[in-house]
């Protein structure tokens, strides 16, 4: 009766090959703690208020903060009067990054935070559901000598969440308002050296544009991007756990093919499951050092969406096919109800992805939560998905429960086997109860350390020895699921060892009607393993 090589490996090995994954583990721990730096920066940039006394605002001309041809600035709004400058005359420029520094395609990905100071006049204030205006230009440049190339001009609607803690007195004018940040621009690739943004403020009294948005004195911008040292870390891991994870693929499928019957519905899930993290293991995103691929945000979504989903299903269709009667089992149209709200909560997050990143891939500055469709669609999106995961877990919790009394049902026909045999399904079941509770502490240590990298500073520092808890979460989580899934490959392709093969029933102390109730009750009917062969019901049960 041959099994999985989780069933039919020695306890001894068992333990070595659990001892060497662990060692893995906490090196993909340590890699990202003790050399990666933190996986993102932060860099704080505030505007320069530019000067265009054109007459024609529409003609396209770059307004540079800084340098050669740095513009002509003025300190504050308030030089602004004397010299006879109008809100529309005014272009708050930032160049990025900061002076004598250059980005680079090691950066990933850059995303902009907005922060408006807006000073309190009592002939100025800030109206109810007030909405700033901004005609945003983006341009790029890989030379400091070159001309800028325009990359994007978008007209850019943000609303004003502010608040005023102090009286709304005359004493009090010139304090500012306390005011929400801003979603501003999100490009997925950092392909050029040095950007360059011109902001502009433009005043309409007759269709109320940019009217009762109080006095905006400045513009900062918080802009965030990956560490290239965090980068090049990744990009390592992921080269080397793609062949890693593929030639345990190839290997695990070659053995169910070997066998004399076809493959079951489990093996295939456990196949997809590798497929699916080979496919987010692939390093494609090597070619974003060259080519500017600003899709690659939205495509790691989907990747990571592919195998998570994935790797819920397998959760459910491991423990139904570890409980289900012979004539549901095998058949995926059994497992509509548990999977259905997999795909449609699944569905809801591509939909809001596609509708906040893939719409970004035309226009940067573009944020569904802006308008009040676009968040409630939001929202909604979100809201389902979430009830869809509520669904599955209380789905999988059913299910778990119903192996484990199932199983623990089935023991009660040990006692009457020999004591050899007896040993034998014992630790089978064993073996079943302490994986299950390994893939339990999986999914408790990714939302663990999620929290920790949420409520921490980023880092811990221990002495002389520093700690990047952010790029300790993520190096090893990825490195944690790499791990189980090629755990499950390895431990549940089948074995070449049949047990009991090499002994007769009387080397095993088994008697005739002991062997009968084993014959009816485990080899009626193929499976992976053992324990799949033992949870089974009856259709006549």
């Amino acid at each position: 009766m041959a099994g999985a090589i989780i069933e039919n490996m020695s306890t001894k090995k068992l333990c070595i090959v659990g001892g060497i994954l662990l060692v893995f583990q906490v090196i993909a721990f340590l890699v990202g703690g003790l050399i990666a730096p933190g996986p993102t920066a932060a860099v704080s940039y505030l505007s320069v208020k530019c000067v265009d006394v054109r007459k024609n605002h529409h003609k396209t001309k770059w307004f540079m903060p800084w340098g050669d041809n740095r513009c002509d600035k003025i300190r504050d709004i308030e030089e602004a009067i004397p010299r006879e400058i109008e809100a529309n005359d005014i272009v708050f420029s930032v160049h990025i990054p900061l002076p004598a520094m250059e980005m680079s395609p090691w950066f990933q990905f850059m995303l902009l935070i907005l922060q408006l100071d807006i000073a309190f006049k009592l002939n100025n204030q800030i109206r109810e559901n007030a909405e700033v205006s901004m005609d945003v230009a983006l341009a790029y440049r890989d030379d400091s000598s070159a001309e800028w190339t325009e990359m994007a001009h978008e007209r850019v609607p943000r609303k004003l969440k502010c608040t005023f803690t102090s009286p709304k007195t005359p004493e009090h004018e010139g304090r500012y308002y306390e005011c929400d940040v801003l979603p501003f621009m999100e490009i997925g690739s950092v392909a050029h050296k040095f950007y360059l943004l011109n902001i502009r403020l433009p005043v309409n009294e007759k269709k109320k544009i940019n009217v009762g948005i109080g006095e905006i004195k400045d513009i900062r911008l918080v802009g965030i991007h990956q560490n290239g040292g965090f980068t090049k870390v990744w990009f390592a891991m992921k080269t080397f756990l793609t062949p890693s994870i593929f030639i345990i693929m190839v290997w695990y499928w070659r053995r169910i093919t070997m066998m004399s019957r076809p493959p079951v519905l489990l093996e295939k899930v456990i196949f997809a499951l590798g497929i699916s993290m080979t496919f987010i293991n692939i390093p494609v995103e090597w070619f974003s050092i060259g080519f500017d691929w600003t899709w690659m945000l939205l495509f790691g979504d989907i990747r990571q969406g592919v195998f998570y989903a994935m790797l819920l299903s397998f959760w459910i269709i491991f423990c139904g096919e570890h409980m289900m009667d012979q004539h549901e089992r095998n058949h995926i149209a059994g497992y509509w109800k548990q999977v259905g709200p997999i795909a449609v909560g699944s569905f809801c997050l591509f939909i809001f992805d596609m509708c906040e990143r893939g719409v970004q891939l035309m226009n940067p500055f573009y944020s569904i939560w802006t308008t009040d469709v676009g968040t409630e669609l939001a929202m909604a999106f979100i809201i389902v998905a979430g009830i869809c995961l509520c669904l599955y877990f209380l789905f999988l919790c059913f299910m778990v429960f119903q192996v484990f009394r199932n199983i623990n049902g089935k023991q009660s026909s040990l006692p009457a086997m020999s004591k050899v045999r007896r040993l034998h399904y014992e630790g089978l079941i064993f073996r079943f109860k302490f994986l299950m509770l390994i893939t339990l502490a999986c999914a408790a240590m990714t939302v663990i350390f999620f929290i920790v990298s949420q409520v921490t500073e980023g880092h811990w520092k221990w002495g002389d020895v520093t700690v990047q808890v952010n790029s300790a979460f993520f190096t090893g989580i990825y490195g944690m699921w790499n791990l189980y899934v090629f755990a499950l490959m390895f431990l549940y392709a089948p074995s070449h060892k049949n047990y009991g093969d090499d002994q007769s029933n009387g080397d095993l102390g088994v008697h005739s009607g002991e062997e009968l109730q084993l014959t009816t009750t485990i080899t009626h009917v193929d499976g992976p393993t053992e324990i799949y062969k033992l949870t089974r019901k009856e259709a006549q049960e």
